[in-house]
């Protein structure tokens, strides 16, 4: 197993159990340092110690993962995690609703295309918050056209990255979002953030 593949998964697993930001934050750091070392860099283990973002959990999975096995970390939470994906689970296509490190998501838009492959989907819709909802980072629309450029490149080989929002309905019952943008999007989602006992 690959080391950055192993950093990556455990924080993927963190996340889903959804431990402190702080755990599976510090395993993305991890992988993100070891990005584009060889094999005998990430063996040489003083200096990858030294390494900024490495620490004593990260250099144990990476030692683990390079010495040929599942790390012990790794394997445990595998263990914890949800049982084998029922009949109904193996018959998903994709998920219309995700929200990326572009707004309150905790992971890049390349690692969530890279677990919907795995996951055999065939498509996964990007659906980040829009501006109203500040404390998620909502996308501006100088944001989103910013994205909009980002998400083609992730299509291919039976695999569809569709573009989207979820969108604020304001009090007057508008969306959070210019018209012209919404119309150029493959999904929204409209949802009610605030004022929820208003009638």
């Amino acid at each position: 197993m690959r080391p950055i593949d192993a950093l990556n998964e455990i924080a993927t697993l963190l996340e889903r159990e959804r431990a402190s930001r702080y755990r599976s934050r510090a395993f993305r750091t991890a992988a993100a340092a070891i990005e584009g070392l060889s094999d005998a860099e990430l063996a040489d283990g003083s200096s990858l110690r030294r390494r900024k973002g490495i620490g004593d959990s990260s250099f144990a999975v990476i030692q683990e993962a390079l010495a040929g096995g599942v790390p012990a970390y790794l394997a445990e939470l595998r263990g914890a995690a949800a049982p084998p994906a029922s009949d109904l689970r193996r018959r998903l296509r994709g998920d219309l609703h995700s929200h990326s490190e572009w707004s309150d998501g905790l992971t890049s838009i390349d690692l969530m295309v890279s677990a919907a492959r795995a996951l055999g989907h065939e498509y996964l819709a990007l659906t980040d918050h829009s501006p109203r909802l500040r404390v998620a980072r909502g996308l501006s629309p100088e944001r989103l056209r910013e994205q909009l450029e980002v998400v083609p490149q992730y299509s291919g080989d039976g695999f569809t990255l569709l573009s989207g929002i979820e969108v604020d309905i304001l009090d007057d019952g508008s969306l959070d979002q210019e018209d012209g943008l919404l119309d150029r999007l493959d999904v929204v989602v409209a949802s009610a953030h605030s004022k929820l006992r208003m009638e």
